[in-house]
């Protein structure tokens, strides 16, 4: 089986997949590699913050984020949906929360990269870091500027 061929059937799996999750209203599915530990780390930050948390487990995430619509310059490790939105890296409990409460029209929300201090990135010398609110058309804004936080 050649690459894209291959490709082209994750890509479909995985709209198996994610469309039925866009739809679910309380819980958040969180695709993320299965060697990803600070993956895990924001996954157990969400159940902490009393989110509903389901994992799917890929080797490959370029099909999801293209699918959601999550731009070269928006991506991190990990990417998750909730209530047709999409949430992308280390966003911390409480924006999921103020986004899901206030509803704004936009695609979701991220945190590009792998800020140390963001959930589940926590580690010595924490930095500051946006977390943005994205459109379909890629655009962005600052949603909530966060100071990160050192690990316990």
């Amino acid at each position: 089986m050649n690459f894209k061929v291959m490709r082209a059937a994750a890509a479909a799996l995985a709209m198996l997949v994610l469309l039925p999750a866009m739809a679910a209203a309380a819980e958040i599915t969180v695709y993320k590699s299965p060697y990803c530990g600070c993956c895990g780390a924001w996954v157990d930050h969400m159940k902490a913050s009393g989110h509903t948390v389901k994992t799917i487990e890929m080797e490959d995430l370029t099909g999801i984020k293209k699918m959601t619509g999550v731009g070269g310059h928006l991506q991190s490790c990990h990417t998750a949906v909730v209530d047709g939105y999409v949430i992308e890296g280390h966003v911390p409990a409480a924006d999921v929360a103020r986004l899901l409460t206030e509803k704004p029209k936009a695609r979701g929300l991220a945190v590009p990269g792998m800020p140390v201090g963001s959930p589940g990135m926590e580690g010595p010398n924490p930095e500051a870091y946006d977390v943005l609110l994205f459109q379909a058309d890629g655009t962005s804004a600052v949603y909530a500027r966060r100071q990160g936080k050192q690990a316990p």
